[in-house]
């Protein structure tokens, strides 16, 4: 199938589009995030809300390999959802979510929004760059990258714009939400402090938070990784659209030698 992933009930049928860089045969951490905001996005509220803040626990390894999903709402109300999402894989859990979802206001808020406005080019006037993964059925290679600063492979900091070329689930559009959260899992691949050749450099989670909704299909990542000297670490980025900056992904860092 063309999409990375494909829905029918609590099962979900898994393409190798959904395959990440340290592995083949497991997942992008990308992958499930956009599954779970999925998932989120399409549970009944008590009024309109939004998400506010997505958190993803990679409990195991995520399978390319078919998965069960399971969503409960912890938390109903009309100004707050709290919404747990599960994946499973042959009985084991491999993924848990938890998000936020905030009540959305009306045009009385219009005039008091704050966003940071953008620090560097708008993706328009960015060439394209190449794929974060060179596999043409990996997650990464579903995207169109415009880079304004630093690049896959290049140690420091980065800020690169994501465009995703497939569907995430098939048979549903992309919401912008669900591009946010799978492009917060590229921060530590695309602003990494080591040779990917020597060391690995794997986020045992990611956490998304979002001042309001993002628009638009592109999304930008501006990234940065701190390492501590006992093989952790964490990747930060701020998130941007075309309108400027909504949002902040975070993620720690378990950090081998190869």
């Amino acid at each position: 199938m063309d999409s990375v992933f494909r829905v029918d009930g609590d099962a979900v049928d898994v393409s190798a589009h959904a395959s990440g860089p340290w592995n083949t045969s497991m997942q992008h951490g990308g992958a499930p995030s956009s599954l779970a905001m999925w998932a989120a996005e399409a549970l009944p509220a008590l009024a309109p809300m939004r998400i506010a803040r997505l958190t993803v626990d990679l409990l195991r390894p995520v399978p390319v390999a078919p998965l069960k999903l399971r969503s409960e709402v912890l938390r109903e109300g009309k100004k707050i959802q709290l919404i747990a999402v599960h994946l499973e894989h042959e009985g084991t859990e491999v993924v848990r979510a938890n998000i936020l979802r905030v009540r959305r206001g009306g045009s009385e808020f219009a005039e008091v929004e704050r966003t940071d406005a953008l620090d560097v080019a708008p993706p328009d006037n960015v060439a394209d760059g190449r794929a974060p993964e060179r596999s043409a059925m990996s997650f990464g290679a579903g995207f169109t990258l415009r880079s304004v600063r630093g690049e896959f492979g290049k140690p420091g900091p980065a800020a690169i714009w994501f465009r995703h070329n497939r569907r995430f689930i098939d048979g549903h559009d992309d919401s912008p939400a669900m591009l946010a959260a799978a492009v917060s899992d590229f921060s530590n691949g695309i602003s990494s402090e080591l040779d990917f050749a020597k060391w690995t450099f794997i986020n045992a989670d990611v956490s998304v938070f979002l001042a309001r909704e993002p628009v638009g299909e592109w999304i930008l990542l501006n990234a940065q990784t701190w390492l501590g000297n006992d093989g952790g670490g964490m990747a930060a980025a701020r998130l941007a659209d075309k309108r400027g900056y909504f949002g902040r992904a975070v993620q720690n860092l378990v950090v081998e030698k190869r």
